[in-house]
């Protein structure tokens, strides 16, 4: 209960007061309880207007009473004043009726004496005015829940209780600064201030937090705190309403701002607009003001000039640019399959745009190096402020032209397949765009040292090879070839010098720019004419010699056949488990002891299968084992071997100190100079495209699946994603729309999308790899979801360069992240460019985009030019090229003779 007053008081017309009991509206007997019985009446009266009430009266002493000031003698005895009293209860008005002597005796809590602020004049109730006093007390708080009784104790004067009026104040129910505070208590004592907080009126908003007014103890608010405004799409009306703009008005903002009509080629349909929508054919940009003009943004007329396989646009700006001065204008290319546009892919980099394909300020570009007899379809985009808002077609044009016959594209490369001192063997890939069936080619070629391309011979030849005899030994060739259709010849491929064989000597030859290769004639060491040497070839899409061609272990009729094929059983006994380091997807991972029979102990990495395993879960458990024991190479994690024939189920790995690539670059963030990280990136590449020679695509290449040792040496890791991709699941790092685990944050879109999971799309991940790495293992795309993350990429956003990124590490992360699979480098290519930044550190500077000219060089022919011409042995050879340390390496790979040494490849 709120405290409570007694008096007559005056309150401010913002005050609000309850009253609990008036008694001067009482018309009859009050009916109050007295002590004594016969010591009080009750009598009529007139208060200070006259008007008739009902009053108590008391005289206990038979003497006037007068100013007890005046009478010093008696001033002990004399009294002007009474005690008032208030007693808490927990019982109704009739249950707590008593006898006198109970209330003569009830605990009673005193309020206050009360005097009277000057004597009273003797007065006859007969009609005179006189003159009375009103005296305001307040008691409480109350707890109590049924009321409380008053009482009014006189002490020996003569003195009549005129009127009681009980009553408590409370602040009104108010809106202020657009807040609604409700009705609220005063508190307890007159300076107490009371907390009310206060919510924002319909359709307004919190400006200020938190919100709140003070009630004082007279009833009054004040001090008030925070305030709320109007949101956008509603304006201020009368003060303290929030009213919506009408149609073809809008407010874009919250605050007290007033609704404004929609900006010319707008409109709003709907109340309380936030925004005017443009009309058709008008946009606005991201960057343009809600309140500014919409714009058309729409080229027109375009033209095509078709000539051959090159083709002229031209076109007519937009009708209207408004108020934008900002006009460029963005050439795509699609090649085509049909009149579809879904049939339709992006135009190969080898297509030509002049002046350029984006950014162009006239209306002119022509195109050239199409294929011939294909459909391409242009579109050109005006590009400025408002581009990205208009829809197709709107704000692009757009034009399907196909191409005329034309000559094939230039042969790539060329590759030689053996030599002697007389001739070589020569082959080529065909040209990538052939343009039509190819019905020849020609070889041009001339002796370095003493011709030029103007008295060169020139064969010919039907298939993409060729034998050219009658060479001069011993001597440098350059060699070009061209390929021929109905449409005529094509272009020469660049020069490439090839080397024929010295009678009776050795000679260190170089194929042109692809390949070193160990030219070897022993004429000595055989009976019979000069043999011929055949060189490796080393082309695109084929898996280098020796290199095994991966099985998949779910292909084995009984999967634990795959296990015993490819995966070593080891003896339990030899097995010591130390220490758990974490948890995998099936058990508990450990860091252990090997000790196989008659070996030293090494330290391993042990997996176990958990139990209550399925016999799915352990097929599942061991398939990784099958997979991982196909693969020997330093930069693939290495299996030691599996215990499949006592429990617990283990697979036994070589341990990794360092651990997970990712956690390893948190912990050490910016310890590490740039070319170190790209020595880690190099391994893993030289791991990956060990991978793709076995046909293996890995689909869970990320830095947390790559392990590092204790000499920074990065190894490929985690072979068991295959098994996710038919079973679903919650794991908000693995999703598919189709159902199925896939890593979004590192998977390719067309993995996504159509789960074509291929080299290619490991390349894709690799990118997401390098951008780890250069970012110290910061999460890629941060805290976007996997779907805005899939949203973005089909948007061609691609991750930004890491802080300190060397611009050249960056276009590699952004040629692997290409939307065409086929654009995209290989993991050889890959290598080799890595291999390039490190033999050339300042490529790696930040801000430098250029990685070291001229063709790759092989460590054996980089230390100058030996004179080989007496060598009759391995040893005498490595001896000439100051190389005697590798003997044993030599040797112990199997090459004994030169004849062997010259299958030596660039790995």
């Amino acid at each position: 209960l709120p405290s409570f007053h007694l008096s007559l008081p005056v309150c401010p017309s913002f005050c609000l007061t309850e009253t609990v009991m008036d008694t001067r509206t009482a018309t009859a007997e009050l009916g109050w309880i007295s002590f004594p019985a016969n010591g009080v009446r009750t009598m009529c009266g007139y208060d200070e207007n006259l008007n008739t009430i009902r009053t108590y009266q008391v005289c206990n002493i038979r003497f006037t009473v007068r100013d007890c000031a005046s009478i010093p003698s008696v001033l002990g005895s004399c009294k002007e004043t009474f005690n008032l009293y208030y007693l808490e209860t927990d019982r109704t008005v009739s249950e707590g009726i008593k006898g006198v002597e109970y209330w003569a005796n009830a605990p009673f809590l005193k309020v206050d004496t009360i005097a009277a602020d000057e004597s009273f004049s003797q007065v006859d109730f007969g009609g005179r005015l006189m003159k009375v006093n009103t005296e305001v007390r307040s008691f409480g708080p109350l707890s109590k829940g049924r009321g409380f009784h008053l009482a009014f104790q006189d002490l020996g004067a003569c003195m009549s209780l005129l009127a009681v009026r009980v009553f408590y104040k409370k602040c009104p129910s108010v809106v202020q600064n657009f807040a609604f505070f409700p009705e609220t208590l005063t508190g307890a004592e007159s300076t107490s201030l009371v907390i009310a907080r206060g919510s924002c009126i319909p359709n307004a908003e919190e400006v200020d937090v938190p919100i709140k007014l003070y009630c004082n103890g007279d009833g009054e608010w004040m001090v008030p705190i925070g305030s709320c405004s109007c949101k956008a799409g509603y304006e201020p009306d009368n003060g303290n309403v929030c009213r919506a703009c009408p149609q073809g008005t809008f407010k874009s903002s919250q605050g007290a701002g007033l609704c404004q009509q929609c900006p010319l080629n707008s409109r709003s349909t709907i109340e309380a607009a936030t925004l005017c929508g443009c009309r058709n054919g008008y946009y606005r940009g991201d960057m343009d003001r809600p309140e500014d003009v919409c714009v058309p943004s729409a080229p027109r007329n375009v033209v095509s000039v078709v000539n051959q396989t090159s083709v002229l646009l031209e076109w007519h700006p937009p009708r209207d640019t408004g108020h934008r001065d900002d006009l460029s204008y963005n050439v795509l290319c699609r090649r085509c399959h049909s009149n579809e546009r879904r049939a339709c892919q992006p135009c190969d980099d080898s297509v030509a745009f002049v002046p350029g394909k984006r950014g162009l300020k006239d209306t002119r570009v022509e195109i050239s190096k199409l294929r011939a007899h294909t459909s391409y379809t242009f579109d050109i985009l005006a590009i400025n402020g408002v581009s990205n808002k208009s829809p197709y077609p709107a704000q692009q044009l757009s034009i399907n032209i196909t191409t005329n016959q034309a000559a094939p594209s230039v042969v790539p490369i060329m590759h030689q397949v053996s030599s002697t001192s007389r001739s070589f063997s020569l082959s080529w890939p065909p040209p990538e765009q052939p343009n039509g069936i190819i019905l020849d080619y020609e070889i041009r070629y001339y002796d370095k040292s003493q011709s030029s391309v103007l008295n060169s011979s020139v064969v010919q030849s039907e298939m993409p090879n060729v034998v050219l005899e009658g060479l001069r030994p011993g001597t440098g060739y350059v060699v070009q070839v061209r390929a021929r259709t109905v449409a005529g010849y094509g272009a020469y491929s660049k020069e490439m010098l090839f080397q024929t064989l010295t009678d009776g000597k050795w000679l260190a030859g170089v194929c042109g720019g692809v390949c070193v290769c160990v030219c070897v004639c022993v004429p000595d060491m055989f009976s019979g004419p000069t043999p011929t040497v055949t060189f490796p070839t080393l082309s695109e899409g084929h898996s280098s010699p020796g290199v095994k061609i991966y099985i998949d272990p779910f292909t084995y009729e009984d999967p634990n056949e795959a296990v015993r094929e490819f995966a070593k059983e080891i003896d339990p006994s030899c097995v010591k488990i130390e220490e758990v380091i974490g948890s995998g997807e099936f058990g508990e991972v450990y860091k252990g002891r090997l000790k196989p029979v008659g070996k030293k102990e090494i330290p391993v990495a042990i997996k176990t299968l958990k139990v209550g395993y399925s016999e799915r879960q352990r097929r599942d458990f061991l398939s990784e084992a099958s997979i991982m024991g196909q693969f020997d190479q330093p930069n693939i994690i290495r299996l030691e071997g599996v215990v499949t024939k006592s429990r617990p189920t283990m697979i036994i790995t070589e341990f990794m100190e360092n651990g997970a690539l990712d956690s390893f670059l948190r912990q050490n963030d910016g310890q590490f100079p740039v070319i170190q990280l790209v020595g880690m990136l190099r391994g893993i590449a030289s791991g990956m495209r060990y991978l793709a020679e076995m046909s293996y695509v890995h689909r869970d290449l990320a830095a947390r699946n790559i392990l590092v040792n204790s000499n920074l040496v990065c190894k490929v890791s985690d072979f068991g994603l295959s098994r996710y991709l038919e079973e679903d699941t919650s794991d908000p790092t693995y999703t598919s729309s189709l159902g199925g685990k896939i890593p979004v944050r590192w998977t390719a879109p067309e993995a996504i999308a159509y789960r074509k999971f291929t080299s290619a799309s490991d390349v894709w991940s690799y990118g997401i790899v390098t951008w780890e790495v250069m970012s110290y293992g910061e999460r890629p795309y941060w805290d976007m979801s996997n779907q805005d993350v899939i949203n973005a990429i089909e948007q061609d956003f691609r991750l930004p360069a890491p802080m300190d990124c060397p611009v050249v590490l960056h276009q590699l992360m952004l040629d692997c992240w290409q939307k065409d699979r086929n654009a995209r480098p290989k993991f050889p290519d890959i290598v080799s460019m890595l291999d390039k930044m490190i033999r050339n550190p300042a490529s790696l500077k930040a801000g430098t985009n250029n990685v070291a000219p001229g063709p790759s060089h092989h460590p054996l022919l980089d230390r100058g030019a030996p004179d080989l011409s007496r060598v009759s042995s391995v040893e005498d050879w490595l001896a000439a090229l100051k190389m005697t340390q590798y003997r044993d390496s030599f040797l112990g790979s199997g090459f004994t003779s030169l004849p062997l040494v010259t299958q030596i490849t660039a790995e």
